[in-house]
């Protein structure tokens, strides 16, 4: 029917040399039509209304095309009964049960030759019934046998309508996400709590690495930053998703966390990296890793390294794709491969790593070979064998198990648990385990709370 449509409005689309106008007001459908000419006195941004739907593009604009020469004409559609007759599901993120809340909207551009948008089109959408405020719609458009979200973002919304943004011409229309089901509610309870706990460890790694931050052996510029930079990446990811529904109308705000997250887990990749690299200098110079460190990878290089290269990452994608940040769950968009300026970064990284990691067990088995006279030497080089299991696993694994989490929901939940608990093994594996780090905490705490010897002979001498 919607082609049928699209045909017979373009069949009374005629080419004029100024411009003119056709309303058509039927009881279940409303036709707009708009045509320009090289001669027409139009504003540069065209307004067209039905009762339920408004849209904004810029006709002129478009008629300017070299292959235009002039002329453009824009057809704008609404329907009021179609909804109910089309497949209701949604391709989004979540599982959660969807209804259209709209009328239905269809907007083409007949006879216009180059039909490329030189902007994105503006659609005000009359809500049905009155959105409930603790409901998001999302902006959609009808591809084939389903909605979909690619090339349109929720610009502003209130309780009676919402504006898209779209960077194509189809099929519109709002739907929105309600009564989420036991599992999903699962998820977000899930991740909101292991979230929580992972940056209780990340604090807590930190705050360590702070007090001895003088000693060496403690800490290096490499872990510190990576929990920097995961501590802040949870942080605003869990603070986006909780306040999603007041953050997601500003779109240059979402679009704007969308592009610190991206820079903070990249930034958390690349520390992983670093360390990786660090602990294979580890075990390949027991000795001499410090000084090794010292003339290879000093302080200023690591920052460098660290965050630049992420930055890098962040401004070519920001200056090539533009309209590529600000999802529905203020992230990156998946169309037009945009995702993939995080996805290839991390899966490098990834294939780096496993490199290094397979390298590192290969020479830590050739070193207990030759040192099976030297206990403290073999124990020391356990110690490092399971330390580097444990950041490759932790850190760097459960992201491959990232493409899979929408087909099954145990990979989903074991994808989360693992992800949050990146900060629960840093602690574990650097602060707890970590020997001299119970050494110091021990004197730190007999400083603090055992008396001196000076304190008791005052004492019992009153």
């Amino acid at each position: 029917m919607l082609n049928t449509t699209e045909k017979l409005v373009s069949a009374l689309v005629k080419i004029t040399e100024t411009s003119y106008a056709i309303n058509i007001s039927l009881p279940d459908i409303e036709i707009r039509v708009l045509a320009v000419g090289p001669n027409s006195f139009l504003g540069k941004t065209s307004v067209i209304n039905t009762a339920d739907a408004q849209m904004e593009i810029d006709l002129i604009g478009i008629s300017k095309s070299e292959m235009n020469k002039g002329h453009a004409a824009v057809s704008f559609v609404s329907y009021t009964n179609i909804p109910s007759m089309l497949n209701r599901s949604f391709n989004s993120e979540t599982n959660m049960e969807q209804t259209l809340m709209s009328t239905l909207v269809s907007a083409t551009l007949p006879k216009t030759t180059n039909k490329t948008l030189n902007k994105p089109v503006n659609f005000t959408l009359k809500h049905t019934p009155i959105l409930n405020p603790d409901h998001i719609p999302s902006c959609v458009y009808w591809k084939e046998t389903e909605w979909v979200v690619d090339g349109c973002t929720l610009i502003k919304t209130n309780s009676s309508h919402s504006v898209c943004s779209c960077d194509h011409l189809s099929t519109f229309a709002l739907i929105m996400q309600i009564n989420p089901t036991q599992s999903d509610q699962l998820i977000v309870l899930l991740n909101t709590t292991f979230v929580a706990v992972g940056l209780v460890f990340l604090s807590l790694a930190l705050l360590t690495f702070a007090i001895f931050r003088g000693n060496p052996r403690v800490t290096n510029p490499a872990l510190i930053n990576l929990c920097i930079s995961l501590l802040l990446a949870h942080l605003l990811f869990l603070l986006t998703q909780h306040f999603l529904q007041y953050i997601q109308p500003k779109q240059l705000v979402c679009a704007l966390l969308a592009g610190v997250l991206h820079f903070l887990f990249l930034s958390a990749f690349v520390w992983m990296f670093i360390e990786a690299v660090l602990l294979f200098i580890t075990v390949k110079s027991l000795s001499k890793i410090r000084s090794k460190q010292k003339e290879a990878l000093i302080m200023r290089c690591l920052i460098v390294i660290g965050y630049g290269s992420s930055l890098i990452v962040v401004g070519m994608s920001a200056a090539l794709g533009p309209n590529g940040y600000g999802s529905d769950k203020c992230w990156l968009k998946e169309d037009r491969g945009f995702i993939w300026s995080f996805l290839g970064p991390v899966y490098f990284i990834l294939a780096c790593n496993t490199i290094l990691f397979s390298l590192i067990i290969f020479s830590i088995r050739a070193a207990l070979t030759r040192l099976n006279s030297d206990v403290s030497q073999i124990k020391q080089m356990r110690t490092i064998a399971f330390k580097t299991i444990a950041q490759c696993i932790i850190l760097g694994c459960p992201w491959i198990l990232g493409p899979f989490t929408s087909s099954s929901k145990v990979v989903e939940i074991l994808f989360l648990v693992l992800n949050s608990q990146q900060g629960t093994f840093i602690f574990l594996v650097h602060c707890v385990l970590n020997q001299e780090v119970r050494q110091q905490y021990k004197k730190l705490i007999g400083v603090l709370f055992i008396p001196s010897e000076s304190t008791i002979t005052e004492v019992q001498m009153t």
